[in-house]
């Protein structure tokens, strides 16, 4: 077999490659032995007539399709081996010449995966963000665990205060006529969590238990509903009943209700201790993240387009599974959105180039700086695998394609051990300052600011 390489522009490249008479001739006969029930030759019991009189009653293009298929993938298989060329779409084929006694001959265009050139990737700068915790923070979370394990007490003797939960019947009318969705009953509202349109909350206050009466309020004009959007409505209105937070004490009690621990004082350290952990994580994951992006904005590289629309395709089928899990389709949410799944699309064509241009940098750094995964490793990341998936890691290998998975395994630990070894030599730097407020920037953001957030029912 001879085989030709002829790059083109845009990453693409054109193999010609020359199978001899012989080995045509040999795809021919395989082609032959798998459809020779479909000739009938008179004389010949269906499958029995020899193949020199199949391709004379027929012609020797009935057995073309399977031969070439036959033929032209192993070829191929050894010309990117030969070329050591990694393609990244699909080849098109184009037949040059054929025949049982001239061989066959053919070109393949594909798109490669581009070389990349690469800068400065050890030693880099990042920045390092830094997360205190400080006493303000642990007992802001102190304050979030003691309103989590509150009770609600009913109330009898008052009216409806800002903090209480009052459960409340609902139905809301615009001209008199009710609305899909305005209506509920035994609802619990807290008042002041800003959950329903503005000024209905506040309208329950100085109301108790038992009364019933109407509510005026008008719709925000931006309303996600266009037909109620701006629109006064009137909600007739029942509290069924109020109750009131009760916050537990603060003491060794609550600490032994809430958590392992004995006292109040190790309670709060071992909120401390995981704030710490947790600073320290977020920490080191957006320097990781900072170090990758240096390094690939120190390196040259193309993208082929066919790569980022592949990734684009990808991405867009990420986002269709997890709104699939959350018990969404991606039709409804683009419908919502207004848009097209071409439009959603595109939106992700910057996000998919700078994913597969970091991608192609870490590979050619690994091929670089040599890194490799052991056997020991593959085990490891595959047990590891197993145990994130619930599974065992016998079964994850059976789900495995055979022929892929190691290569897949080890891209993922090559790709650690890369990326490790990126941050080690890279160097932390400080965030930069932040820019000093003028009184005139100060009085714009006050300005900007909402008084408060706009709700809806």
């Amino acid at each position: 077999m001879a085989s030709v390489l002829e790059k083109k522009e845009n990453h693409q490249v054109v193999l010609t490659i020359d199978l001899p008479a012989e080995v045509f001739e040999d795809a021919l006969q395989r082609s032959f032995r798998k459809n020779a029930n479909r000739f009938q030759i008179p004389g010949f019991r269906r499958g029995k007539a020899p193949m020199a009189l199949v391709t004379k009653y027929y012609g020797e293009g009935v057995l073309y399709e399977d031969a070439i298929d036959m033929a032209v993938n192993p070829a191929y298989a050894d010309a990117i081996k030969e070329h050591g060329i990694e393609p990244v779409s699909q080849p098109a084929l184009d037949i040059l010449d054929i025949g049982r006694e001239k061989g066959l001959k053919f070109t393949v265009t594909v798109t490669v995966k581009p070389d990349v050139t690469l800068g400065q990737y050890l030693g880099v700068e990042a920045v390092k963000p830094e997360f205190p915790v400080d006493d303000a923070s642990v007992e802001q979370e102190l304050k979030r665990m003691q309103e989590r394990n509150s009770r609600l007490i009913p109330v009898e003797d008052r009216p409806i205060q800002d903090g209480d939960t009052a459960n409340i019947d609902y139905e809301g009318s615009v001209d008199g006529v009710p609305f899909e969705g305005g209506k509920g009953s035994s609802y619990d509202l807290k008042i002041g969590s800003k959950t329903f349109i503005p000024g209905f909350e506040e309208q329950l206050i100085g109301h108790s238990s038992g009364e019933s009466f109407d509510i005026e309020v008008q719709f925000p004009e931006d309303y996600n509903n266009e037909e109620l959007a701006g629109a006064q409505a009137v909600f007739a209105v029942t509290v069924n009943s109020v109750k009131v937070h009760e916050l537990p004490e603060l003491d060794d009690e609550f600490a032994k209700d809430v958590s392992e621990f004995d006292t109040l004082a190790e309670y709060k350290d071992s909120l401390r201790k995981k704030q710490e952990d947790n600073a320290t994580q977020r920490a080191n994951g957006m320097f990781e993240e900072n170090v990758i992006q240096a390094v690939a904005a120190n390196a040259q590289v193309d993208v082929p387009h066919e790569m980022i629309h592949q990734e684009m395709d990808r991405m867009f089928d990420e986002q269709s599974n997890q709104m699939r899990y959350q018990g969404f389709e991606m039709e409804q949410y683009l419908s919502y959105m207004g848009q097209t799944a071409e439009g959603f699309k595109d939106q992700l064509h910057e996000p998919a180039e700078q994913r597969i241009r970091t991608r192609l940098v870490l590979e050619a750094i690994a091929k670089a700086e040599n890194v490799t995964a052991t056997e020991e490793e593959i085990t490891a990341e595959i047990e590891t695998m197993a145990s994130q998936y619930g599974m065992s890691a016998e079964d994850l290998k059976a789900r495995l394609p055979s022929d892929d998975e190691n290569n897949f395994v080890a891209d993922a630990v090559v790709h650690r051990k890369t990326v490790a070894m990126l941050v080690e030599k890279a160097v932390p730097v400080a965030p930069p300052p932040e820019p000093e407020k003028t009184e005139d920037a100060a009085t714009d953001a006050e300005a900007d600011s909402p008084a408060e957030a706009e709700s809806t029912t």
